[in-house]
């Protein structure tokens, strides 16, 4: 067993061998530009695209035209949420949105804000879910664009996106959904969801980084987007640049992967997650479960434990690889926004981690993660006289503290 064990999967996954085997020739002997007409090196960069353009199409039930490639997931939600919003802004400038979305998608909405859109960030439950009924009453006839997540990167909570999809449809409003976390994962198909935008990424699903796709809506209705870059009219018009022929290359591979292994691959992960939260609640007391119990990614548990640091924590099991939170805010000592949301307390959301399950992870390694969690949290309580003031019955809400002046 190597160590650390790694079990930081929502931030990024390890390359399936099965995918750096097939993006191998396209560094060194098959190395056309795919945009090249002219002769047959073009022509085979462009055929391995194309192929590899139906393989993510695939993966969520649209058609190989309808797949833009991007370099990753953040791109994907900027060009989704302003090429709508500069696309439509004669039909409208207001975009709903929640408050536990990706940066990705959070940031590029106060963006829009400065620039005179209204953004409607709708609550969500304890669990993270946003309730179908809210976006109805939060659509007006100024609406042009809903995007919520499909599935949280922090707690895996996972939405009722078909049901969302309903009512935007209904509305007339586009409907995008930031599908990170969730393809590969949940079954996705854009039709039968009422999906209009749709982003994803490789490095989710055991491909390279900085490769990512955005699912453009072709008919019923047709979706147009205004472009954030600019020149040679690449990818429908829709974002130029030369193509990344061995990302887009390993990128389908892993998409085709994820569709073949999704039913065998939910049914491990979710069982050794569960075993892996039996195992922390037989030996250990005050745990919280954040996110949804049952409508969560198979391979996500966070767990908040109370009275122990959550960065002390991490210190103390160094041969773990987790995340107290998402990877692209872990350097930030505030407490996790989405717990923050969900109404989960300072305290609490400071004691939380996030352990991610991947195609890689073996029994060995929960066994191993799952002993020095306990260890060490039993060890920082053991230091922790709020603790035990808990366990000898003292109701920490009614103690008067005083401080030195």
């Amino acid at each position: 067993m190597k160590l650390p064990v790694y079990l930081d999967n929502h931030a990024t996954t390890p390359m399936d061998p099965e995918v750096l085997k097939v993006m191998l020739p396209y560094f060194t002997d098959v190395f056309g530009n795919a945009a090249s007409r002219n002769h047959e090196y073009g022509w085979t960069a462009e055929a391995a695209v194309e192929k590899a353009r139906g393989q993510v199409a695939a993966l969520i039930g649209a058609t190989d035209k309808e797949v833009i490639f991007t370099s990753g997931a953040t791109e994907s939600n900027n060009l989704a949420i302003i090429g709508a919003a500069e696309m439509y802004k004669d039909k409208g400038n207001h975009i709903i949105t929640t408050p536990v979305e990706h940066k990705a998608v959070l940031d590029t909405c106060h963006y829009l804000e400065s620039k005179g859109y209204q953004i409607t960030f709708l609550p969500v439950d304890a669990t993270g879910r946003v309730n179908p009924e809210d976006v109805r009453k939060a659509i007006t006839d100024k609406t042009i664009l809903v995007s919520v997540m499909m599935a949280n990167n922090e707690i895996g909570s996972v939405n009722p996106i078909a049901a969302i999809g309903a009512v935007c449809k209904e509305k007339g409003v586009l409907f995008h959904t930031d599908a990170v976390q969730g393809a590969g994962k949940v079954e996705i198909d854009v039709q039968k969801m009422g999906i209009d935008l749709l982003s994803l990424t490789a490095h989710k699903i055991y491909g390279p980084k900085g490769i990512g796709a955005l699912y453009v809506r072709r008919k019923a209705p047709r979706v147009r987007l205004a472009p954030l870059v600019h020149g040679g009219g690449h990818e429908r018009g829709m974002r130029s640049g030369t193509l990344n022929v061995p990302g887009i290359v390993g990128f389908g591979k892993a998409a085709e992967l994820a569709r073949v292994n999704l039913p065998s691959e939910n049914a491990r992960l979710s069982k050794m997650r569960d075993r892996m939260w039996a195992g922390l609640q037989a030996e250990l007391d005050e745990l919280h479960l954040n996110g949804h119990p049952t409508e969560r990614l198979p391979n996500n548990l966070n767990v908040s434990f109370a009275y122990v640091e959550g960065e002390s924590l991490m210190m103390g099991m160094k041969e773990i690889a987790v995340s107290s939170g998402s990877a692209c805010t872990s350097a930030s000592l505030e407490p996790s926004y989405v717990l923050k949301a969900v109404g989960v307390g300072d305290e609490l959301a400071h004691s939380s981690i996030r352990f991610g399950l991947g195609r890689f992870t073996t029994d060995e390694e929960i066994d191993f993660a799952m002993k020095k969690t306990i260890q060490t949290v039993k060890k920082l309580r053991d230091l922790s006289p709020l603790y035990e003031m808990v366990k000898e019955g003292v109701d920490l809400r009614s103690v008067q503290w005083t401080g030195h002046p």
